[in-house]
């Protein structure tokens, strides 16, 4: 959808994972350590495995020494007897082993809760909590290396969070500068145009209090130069107005806000304004900030300095990218000349350049200034405009 339109004033927007897979030294590689954590843990069950075996089999050992050797243990005289016996060893030896491994299993039990309860305070985000001393093996192994991820982690949110600090500590800096460079531009710009405006006003106000009675037609041309002076003075001040307007958007798409823009300023210009714009043009919000800026800058030059009567805008989307156009039928200057073409084409060329686009300047003394800008675009998947951020 586009809007055309034209007025005359006759008419009317560092990972955690990362931070561990880094290979510096005292850094941690999840996948590295997890192949590790599981074999040690598959060791420590064969080696509980084999403990309990050993313990039981030491224990028949001793039982059969005890009895042969207190004379419990007679020669077997059939080979039943030898079975019983043997039976009722192993039953014993395998009960031994069982109060043993349950002993063992609640042991390594209480210690795997440790280690549970700490992970489950690290998700919560408690990174102060720290697993007591385990013991030699892996488990034990695996609470230090927990406590040393956590003592880790606490260090990289204290860092993160001083980051954040110093982020918005700049921020506020930068737009304070701005801020104040801004006002000091609009000082400076009030002091060489308006105010040396209305001083001459005031003088030739006073000459004419002095040559009316005496010359009749110098005070005449003398009303004449400070009515011409007033509308420059005026002009200064509506280019002035322009800059003082929100440089962003405030949620606007870029043609609604260059719309109301244009519509305020053809209601209070002498000057014939008409647009073209695509409506459906979709940008992010950096680029249709620079965009609205650059629009405010031209149009501010023009007011100031063109002379013109008739304003043409054109925002189109071509299928290389976006087009913007500002374009007068005012003086024209020279561009070589250094005075004429200095801060705010200068302004302007910098934030396209931001933007990665090009901008042209075609004007001539008595030819009228016309403005030509383009942003190169790039499809996403869906199909959405999206202009590059980069420089030439």
């Amino acid at each position: 959808m586009r809007a055309f339109a034209s007025f005359s004033p006759t008419s009317s927007q560092t990972s955690t994972s990362a931070f561990y897979d880094n290979q510096q030294p005292g850094c941690y590689s999840w996948n590295r350590e997890a192949r590790v954590l599981k074999k040690r843990l598959t060791n420590m069950i064969w080696r509980g495995m084999a403990e309990m075996s050993v313990f039981s089999l030491v224990l028949l050992g001793v039982l059969l020494y005890l009895l042969y050797s207190y004379g419990h243990v007679p020669l077997f005289d059939t080979w039943q007897e030898g079975i019983r016996l043997s039976l009722i060893l192993i039953a014993a030896s395998v009960c031994a082993g069982t109060f043993f491994s349950i002993w063992q299993t609640r042991r390594t039990t209480r210690r795997l809760e440790e280690l549970r309860e700490a992970m489950l305070l690290y998700e919560k985000g408690n990174l102060s909590r720290r697993v007591p001393p385990l013991g030699d093996d892996e488990i034990g192994r695996l609470g230090d290396q927990l406590n040393r991820v956590s003592a880790r982690w606490q260090e990289q949110v204290v860092s993160l969070q001083r980051l954040s600090t110093d982020n918005a500590q700049l921020a506020e800096k930068a737009k304070y500068s701005a801020v104040v460079e801004e006002r000091q531009r609009l000082a400076r710009d009030l002091h060489d145009a308006v105010s040396q405006q209305l001083f001459a006003i005031s003088m030739t106000a006073t000459a004419v209090g002095r040559t009316l009675d005496k010359d009749f037609e110098k005070a005449k041309r003398q009303i004449h130069l400070i009515e011409e002076m007033s509308s420059v003075a005026q002009s200064e001040m509506r280019a002035l107005l322009l800059h003082l307007r929100p440089v962003h958007l405030e949620g606007k798409r870029l043609a609604q806000g260059l719309l109301e823009l244009l519509l305020e300023l053809q209601a209070k210009v002498p000057i014939a304004i008409s647009w073209d714009m695509d409506e459906e043009i979709q940008l992010s919000k950096g680029i249709e900030d620079h965009l609205f800026r650059i629009v405010q800058e031209a149009l501010s030059n023009a007011l100031r300095h063109s002379k013109a009567t008739e304003l043409d805008i054109k925002l189109l989307h071509p299928p290389d990218g976006i087009r913007l156009s500002i374009r007068d039928n005012g003086v024209g200057f020279d561009l070589d000349d250094k005075k004429l073409a200095s801060y705010g084409l200068v302004s302007m060329k910098e934030r396209v350049s931001e933007i990665g686009g090009t901008l042209s300047v075609i004007t001539a003394p008595g030819r009228g200034t016309r403005i030509e800008i383009r942003v190169p675009l790039a499809s996403s998947e869906k199909g959405e405009s999206i202009a590059y951020g980069g420089t030439d």
